[in-house]
C-alpha cells in the first residue's frame, strides 16, 4: 500500500528542483569566477599554442640535430623568434624616433621644408587636386599651411599616439606569447594528447584525433601562408624605407603589414611612398627603391603559393574577415588569432559537414 500523497511528492520535487538549481548555479558562478580570472591571459595563451602549433615541424628537425634535449631546443627556438621580432621592432622604433625628433625640432627653428609635388599628383583619383593643392602650399607658405590644418595635424597627433601605444603594447603581448609557445613546445606531446582527449569526449575518439590533425594543418596553413608572408612582406618594406632614409619607416611597415594580412596589395602604401622618394631623392636610388617596392608588393604571388599549398585551401574572404574582426575585438595581436581562429572554425565547421553527408550516403547506400 502506498502512503505517500500527491502533496508529498510535489514537495519532493520541488527540494530536488531547487538543490539541482542551486548546484548550477554554484557550477555556473565558478566557471565565470575562473574566466574573469583567466581572461586577461586567453589571447597570449591563445597566440602562442598558435605559434607553437606552426612551428611544431622545425621544432622536431631541431629537436632530432640536438640530440633529443626538448628544453635546449625549445629554448633556442624561442630566443630565435624573439630575436627576429625585437630587431627590426628596434630598427623602426628608433628610425620613428629620430624622425619625431628632427620634425620637431625643424618646426620648432622654423626650418621644416617639404618638397614641390610633382604635376602627375593631380591626376591621381579622388584626392588627387586636393592633395596637390595642400602640398604646393606646404611647399611654399609652411607657416599658412600650418595654420589652416592644425585641427587635422592635433587629430591625426593624437592618433599617432594612441597607436603607438597599442602596438607597444602588442609588442609586448607577441613578447609573452613568443614565452608561452616555447613552453608549449616542451610539453608537445602531452599537450596534443590533451586536446585528442577533449576532442574525443566532444566527438569521439576517431573523429576527435581527425578533427585535431586538421585543426593543426589549418593553423600552420594560415601561419605559414598567410602571416608568414604578410611579416615577410612587412619586413622588407622595412628594410627598403630604412635604406632610402623614408621618415616614420616604422609606421609604413605597419600599415604594410596590416594590408598583407588582409589580402590588399602592399603597393597601396609603396605607391605613394614612392612618389614621396622620387621628388626628394636622386633618380637612380628613388628607381631602385620603387624596384625593390614592386617586388615586395608582388612576392606574395609565389610566397603563398609555396607556403598554403602544404595545408588547407581556406577562402581569402574568411582570413579577411577573421583579420579585420580580431583587430577590432583585441587589437594589434587579434588581427593575427583573428584570421588563425575563424580559418580553424570555418575549417573544422566544412569537415562536419563533409563527414554528416558521408554519413547520410553510407546509410542510404546500406538501406539500398
Amino acid at each position: 500500500m502506498n502512503n505517500s500523497s500527491p502533496s508529498s511528492d510535489d514537495e519532493v520535487i520541488q527540494a530536488r528542483a531547487l538543490e539541482a538549481a542551486i548546484r548550477i548555479s554554484l557550477l555556473a558562478l565558478l566557471v565565470l569566477w575562473c574566466f574573469n580570472i583567466v581572461k586577461p591571459f586567453i589571447l597570449p595563451v591563445l597566440w602562442g599554442a598558435i605559434m607553437a602549433v606552426a612551428i611544431y615541424p622545425l621544432f622536431v628537425k631541431a629537436y632530432a640535430l640536438l640530440g633529443g634535449r626538448e628544453k635546449l631546443t625549445a629554448t633556442l627556438i624561442t630566443l630565435i623568434a624573439l630575436a627576429i621580432l625585437i630587431t627590426p621592432t628596434v630598427m623602426l622604433s628608433g628610425s620613428m624616433i629620430d624622425s619625431s625628433k628632427t620634425l620637431a625640432a625643424d618646426i620648432e627653428a622654423g626650418t621644416l621644408t617639404v618638397p614641390p609635388p610633382s604635376d602627375t599628383v593631380k591626376d591621381w583619383p579622388l584626392i588627387g587636386e586636393k592633395l596637390h593643392g595642400a602640398w604646393a602650399l606646404a611647399a611654399t607658405n609652411m607657416e599658412a599651411a600650418l595654420d589652416k590644418f592644425m585641427p587635422q595635424i592635433e587629430a591625426i597627433s593624437k592618433w599617432l599616439l594612441s597607436a603607438a601605444a597599442g602596438v607597444g603594447a602588442g609588442i609586448l603581448m607577441f613578447v609573452i606569447s613568443i614565452i608561452i609557445s616555447g613552453a608549449f613546445l616542451v610539453y608537445s606531446r602531452s599537450g596534443s594528447q590533451t586536446m585528442e582527449s577533449i576532442a574525443g569526449r566532444v566527438m569521439g575518439e576517431k573523429g576527435g584525433k581527425d578533427f585535431v590533425d586538421l585543426a593543426g594543418a589549418t593553423i600552420r596553413s594560415v601561419a605559414q601562408g598567410v602571416l608568414g608572408v604578410a611579416l615577410i612582406q612587412s619586413i622588407l618594406a622595412g628594410i627598403g624605407l630604412l635604406v632610402i632614409g623614408v621618415p616614420y619607416a616604422g609606421i609604413w611597415a605597419g600599415l604594410v603589414l596590416l594590408l598583407a594580412i588582409v589580402q590588399l596589395p602592399p603597393i597601396l602604401i609603396l605607391g605613394p611612398v614612392i612618389v614621396y622618394v622620387f621628388s626628394v631623392e636622386t633618380t637612380v636610388p628613388a628607381v631602385i627603391f620603387m624596384i625593390w617596392s614592386l617586388i615586395v608588393s608582388s612576392s606574395d604571388a609565389f610566397l603563398k603559393p609555396l607556403f598554403l599549398g602544404r595545408g588547407m585551401d581556406i577562402p581569402m574572404l574568411v582570413i579577411l574577415l577573421g583579420a579585420i574582426g580580431g583587430m577590432i575585438l583585441s587589437g594589434i595581436i587579434g588581427l593575427f588569432v583573428g584570421a588563425v581562429v575563424l580559418a580553424v572554425g570555418y575549417t573544422l565547421f566544412v569537415a562536419w559537414l563533409e563527414q554528416g553527408k558521408r554519413g547520410s550516403e553510407g546509410q542510404a547506400s546500406a538501406e539500398s
